[in-house]
């Protein structure tokens, strides 16, 4: 059977607009940081905002209001944690991952490689898009918290980049 009645599609489409224009609007109250690449925490949360509006369109067990509530609190408790997150080293520290070291004036570091489960290749494919042809030109190379690879260029000097000190990242040889 296609469909029980033309009264059960209709809910259907009224719930997937109404709860469609509800998780839109909730978030760019959020705001930019709710849809930025997504950490860890980040992507639970998009799966479970997804499974509650199927759950909310498609069960007809679940009411527009009761889907609204759990994706508004979702939002929410994604909002909270966001401000805490910049608020608060701690928490910050529970939730997000640290970047990782995976290239080190011109030197591949295999253990941070193998931790993070990094591939030679992926590190070429970083280099090639930022148009280095040599390994020996890159200062370091980072795996970020989103999973991005950034790479930074040797400058000519000796010094450890400021972005790496401030970011804590830790580096081979620095005592400070």
């Amino acid at each position: 059977m296609w469909f029980d009645d033309w009264a059960s599609l209709e809910q259907i489409v009224i719930k997937a607009v109404v709860g469609f224009a509800s998780l839109v609007a909730l978030l760019r109250i959020a705001g930019k940081r709710s849809i930025a690449k997504l950490n860890a925490f980040d992507l639970v949360l998009v799966f479970t905002v997804g499974s509650i509006l199927a759950t909310t369109i498609l069960n007809t067990q679940t009411t527009i209001s009761e889907g609204l509530l759990a994706l508004g609190m979702l939002v929410g408790l994604q909002w909270l944690t966001a401000w805490l997150a910049t608020r608060s080293a701690a928490f910050r520290g529970l939730i997000k991952s640290e970047p990782t070291l995976l290239v080190y004036e011109g030197k591949l570091l295999r253990a941070n490689m193998r931790r993070e489960r990094v591939a030679d290749i992926e590190v070429q494919a970083a280099l090639r898009q930022q148009g280095v042809h040599d390994i020996s030109q890159v200062k370091a190379v980072v795996l970020e918290t989103e999973g991005d690879i950034t790479v930074l260029k040797a400058s000519g000097g000796d010094d450890i980049p400021e972005t790496l000190r401030k970011s804590g990242i830790s580096v081979p040889g620095d005592h400070d």
